[in-house]
């Protein structure tokens, strides 16, 4: 697959800007496709865009002539929105731009999932995690309207997965995605023994399986999916190869998780979370890490 042109939506965000920044690097035009102020010191061009208007999105993708999208256009959090527009923003917003990228054709698309399509932080329930470490097949229990919604529009990935000669598509279950400032902040700064972890902040214990992502890394990841080149659609988790704490991943099993079944032996920082399956498709290995050598 040839591409020259990636169209990243939102890419005034966080995320979004980083992902824009690793593709310029990488010797790629690109897009941005957002409804805020026009910067393009961060892109190549910038096009306005209602992610929510279907004529919208499918008119800038047309006009950017882009050979791919990477849909990071969706409310991050849901704390200051109602929980329909935080729904309607993850799922309506993917739609129109897999229909769009599947009528013009496009090689492929990447599209932000997020670790809460397991059912995670956002709810009052527990994260029920049946067994470790948890992979793209581990049962789907959201409650919560942000997490239905990244479910959701997994979902809507998979219908249009089965669509003849449509793009390859990728969404990636994000953690929580942290720059290096943010990273020695919360945790190298921080207690992240047994003790201190009772006291931290909940985006980075129990119910996140003590996850994060570098933001290097999760922009690496969001690359490498649209150059991939597959039939479909697959689901990435995208998370470092450690974890939040500084303890041994196996002790954390047996405090946090005593009912989980357990499927291998951990090593001493091993992530809760396996990520073979972008390892063997995608050659992704995440190198970032808070821990200090």
């Amino acid at each position: 697959m040839a591409l020259e042109t990636i169209a990243v939506t939102g890419g005034n965000g966080k995320i979004g800007e980083a992902i824009l920044k690793h593709l310029n690097e990488h010797g790629y035009r690109t897009v941005n496709l957002a409804r805020g102020k026009q910067r393009e010191e961060v892109s190549d061009e910038y096009r306005t865009t209602d992610l929510l208007d279907a004529g919208e999105v499918y008119g800038s993708l047309a006009a950017s002539d882009a050979d791919a999208v990477i849909h990071m256009g969706t409310i991050p959090a849901p704390g200051s929105h109602p929980g329909y527009v935080v729904y309607e923003s993850n799922v309506m917003s993917s739609y129109n731009v897999l229909e769009a990228a599947t009528e013009l054709g496009l090689e492929s698309a990447c599209l932000a999932s997020s670790i809460n399509a397991v059912g995670s932080v956002y709810q009052d329930e527990p994260m029920e995690v049946y067994y470790l470490p948890v992979d793209e097949e581990h049962p789907l229990t959201p409650r919560d309207p942000y997490a239905m919604g990244k479910h959701a529009l997994e979902v809507t990935a998979d219908g249009f997965g089965r669509l003849p000669n449509g793009p390859t598509i990728s969404t990636l279950r994000y953690p929580w995605v942290a720059t290096e400032e943010e990273l020695t902040e919360t945790f190298t700064k921080a207690d992240r023994t047994m003790a201190g972890l009772a006291d931290a902040w909940h985006h980075t214990t129990r119910d996140t399986l003590f996850s994060y992502v570098h933001i290097e890394d999760g922009a690496d990841i969001a690359r490498r999916c649209v150059e991939a080149d597959w039939d479909g659609h697959e689901r990435f988790w995208a998370v470092a190869a450690d974890t939040t704490a500084d303890a041994h991943s196996e002790r954390l099993i047996e405090e946090y998780y005593p009912e989980a079944e357990v499927r291998k032996s951990f090593g001493e920082h091993e992530s809760l979370i396996d990520i073979g399956k972008a390892r063997d498709l995608l050659d992704w290995n995440p190198t970032n890490t808070w821990r200090i050598n």
